[in-house]
């Protein structure tokens, strides 16, 4: 293999015109103009020319070792930490852990060149798809789009679980919950979090999953309300005034799917680093920790200044907004059967208990409590259904 000159392009470029300098086929002065040098200039890099030849036109730095270069015993250093604690991580994760853990500053493609010299890193090709560029919405909270991620967030030392994820289309502004799995509870804590913190978005972008939609024929009440059939989640935003929009494919919510992969990069290797193995460790490093740094680290500006989010009315009230609602039948004892359970209507002063065989709304909450409503009306209720010994004497009676 042929050595390699050290002389770049530019340099054989030099050397071309003031050789017609010398050839005293072209001025001085015209050259200085070419080389884009002053006159004083240009005539010491003549001289040079004249004396080594296109040798001089060469800085005198090539070849020389950099004043600014990091010592050969830092670089062992930081490429044995890499071995020890970062080896799955990417060169520019790995730098700002070596800064904020070690105190090692290194530029990341100081960094990159480094392992790839010790093979120890390994460019990604990936293969041109075409798509079409959707411009990002204008205000914050305009458009937020959710969804879940499965992955193993604890590797081995914890269950394989989910974390929830919203990003902010117009600035990339990310919250998140981690829970067990992708529910429709899960949805709406993440909502409520949201909307705690910044107010409630003119509207969600998700993709068709029960936890999020429901796929069913409308009952004949929702038939003659003129109602569609809707989710638990679906209702909860219709009552905040929240439009709820179907993403086609995963392209087509494409922020939050490459905030997913942050996550699975980023976010593992932290929950590694701090040793959470539990998803209630994992949402309060997510609240105190990674999610104001991940922010303040890419979230950006919105276009227009104005925030889209409106607050809370007052008499709205989160915790009957996200909540499991369902009809039931009163029975002639006043007596309401709720998945497996049975609740005895009791008499309260003032308020007048539904009829016997009319409709009533029982309502679930997210903390597990149950209330009976009609017509905004709560009434008073005791849980009178039998333990299993009371179910196994009545049987044995």
């Amino acid at each position: 293999m042929a050595k390699r000159t050290p002389m770049s392009k530019w340099d054989v470029n030099r050397a071309e015109i003031l050789n017609a300098v010398v050839e005293e086929k072209v001025t001085l002065k015209y050259a200085a103009k070419r080389l884009q040098l002053s006159y004083r200039q240009a005539k010491r890099l003549l001289k040079r020319y004249r004396e080594e030849g296109a040798a001089g036109i060469v800085h005198r730095n090539v070849g020389r070792p950099s004043h600014r270069r990091i010592d050969e015993q830092t670089r062992q250093r930081v490429l044995a930490l890499h071995r020890e604690r970062y080896s799955d991580f990417g060169p520019t994760l790995a730098a700002e852990k070596l800064l904020e853990r070690d105190g090692i500053r290194v530029d990341h493609e100081t960094l990159r060149r480094w392992l790839i010299a010790e093979g120890l890193h390994h460019r990604r090709r990936r293969g041109r798809v075409y798509r079409s560029r959707r411009p990002r919405r204008q205000r914050f909270g305009e458009l937020v789009q959710f969804d879940g991620s499965h992955h193993e967030w604890f590797e081995q030392r914890g269950e394989r679980s989910c974390v929830m994820n919203m990003v902010d289309d117009a600035t990339g502004t990310t919250f998140a919950l981690m829970s067990e799995q992708e529910t429709t509870e899960a949805a709406m804590w993440l909502l409520w979090g949201w909307i705690e913190r910044y107010g409630i978005p003119e509207a969600v972008y998700c993709d068709r999953k029960n936890s999020f939609l429901i796929d069913r024929e409308p009952t004949i009440e929702e038939q003659l309300s003129g109602r569609r059939a809707m989710s638990p989640f679906e209702l909860a935003c219709e009552r905040l005034g929240i439009d709820v929009i179907v993403a086609g494919s995963p392209q087509a919510k494409g922020r939050v799917e490459r905030s997913h992969g942050v996550y699975q990069d980023r976010f593992v290797k932290e929950l590694r680093l701090a040793d959470i193995s539990s998803i209630e460790q994992a949402n309060r490093f997510l609240t105190d920790t990674y999610l104001p740094a991940i922010n303040s680290k890419f979230a950006i500006a919105p276009v227009d200044s104005e925030d889209a989010h409106v607050p809370l009315l007052p008499h709205q009230s989160l915790k009957d907004i996200f909540c499991f609602e369902e009809q039931r039948v009163v029975s002639q004892d006043y007596v309401i059967r709720y998945h497996n359970r049975l609740f005895q209507l009791t008499r309260t002063r003032g308020v007048r208990l539904p009829a016997p065989n009319t409709r009533v709304t029982v309502r679930r909450r997210l903390d597990k409590t149950v209330h009976i409503l009609s017509n905004d009306r709560r009434f008073a209720y005791e849980d009178i259904t039998p333990t299993q010994e009371e179910e196994r004497s009545q049987r044995s009676a």
